[in-house]
């Protein structure tokens, strides 16, 4: 990765936390705690990784990419804009009625979603789906699906995890937004999944651990990934619940909510003058 395309990932994933920041606010709603920590991850995905063609978002052989953790739709939305699916604009009509920016994702009104999620754990089971029949099909696209820890709680993921090393789903790659916060507070204090590494290698996944809000590591895994084969990949991300908006990160009560008015002048402060320090480098 040359330094002006590190400095164009960062811009873009400051632009996309901003879209957090407006969407949910305009909606006065939503979950921008989790959506600001999978910011990165999904802009390296959207403008380095994935084989997509924004005007033409149902192209048969593109990538896919599943969003299970399917709360965190504002940075994906926020993504998916920036990238070309649809207006900027529009990001500002996120959960109001008649908006195809529902809260949750739905591939039936939103260009550029692959996949409905929402109910936890379903959208890791959909994904292994999708590269298990990208394999019938000789296709050589590939499956991506990002994880919240406190998804992965529910025992429909690990159904799922089974599947993908059963059947050698070495086209999924999935990412774990180890972010340690849920709605309900720490996630090792609510049911622990710890350690997650272990756990998946024993499913029979290839892991790698890195830092989820640095570019080159997560360039670096998503090489390995492709590279690997006969066994399905997984990503763990460590990660700042909130990162980006000073008074959000680590704070678990920013899980579910918007920021009002006061919150949000004090959030765009932030974004803007970080986005004009990366402007200027």
């Amino acid at each position: 990765m040359t330094s002006e395309e590190k400095k164009q990932l960062l811009i873009t994933a400051c632009k996309v936390r901003i879209g957090v920041i407006e969407s949910t606010h305009s909606a006065n709603s939503g979950h921008p705690g989790g959506s600001l920590s999978s910011a990165d991850y999904l802009t390296y995905l959207y403008f380095k990784e994935l084989n997509i063609d924004p005007n033409n978002p149902s192209w048969p052989d593109r990538d896919r990419f599943v969003l299970s953790k399917g709360h965190a739709a504002p940075a994906l939305y926020a993504v998916l804009a920036h990238r070309g699916f649809f207006p900027v604009k529009d990001l500002l009509t996120l959960r109001h009625v008649g908006s195809y920016l529902q809260g949750h994702p739905n591939m039936n009104e939103t260009p550029g979603i692959d996949m409905s999620t929402g109910s936890l754990g379903q959208g890791i089971s959909a994904a292994a789906g999708m590269a298990l029949a990208a394999k019938y099909m000789n296709k050589d696209c590939r499956v991506y699906a990002l994880l919240g820890d406190g998804e992965i709680q529910e025992g429909e993921v690990w159904e799922a995890l089974m599947f993908a090393h059963h059947y050698k789903l070495d086209n999924l790659c999935i990412a774990i937004d180890n972010n340690k916060l849920q709605i309900d507070g720490n996630v090792a204090d609510v049911m622990s999944p710890y350690p997650i590494p272990d756990k998946l290698r024993a499913f029979g996944f290839i892991v790698k651990e890195i830092d989820g809000h640095d570019f080159e590591q997560i360039e670096s895994a998503l090489n390995e990934a492709r590279a690997t084969k006969g066994a399905p990949f997984a990503i763990i991300m460590d990660t700042v619940k909130g990162k980006g908006v000073s008074y959000m990160e680590n704070q678990a009560s920013w899980h579910g909510k918007g920021p009002n008015d006061k919150e949000y002048e004090q959030a765009m402060d932030e974004l803007n003058a970080r986005l004009a320090e990366l402007e200027a480098m």
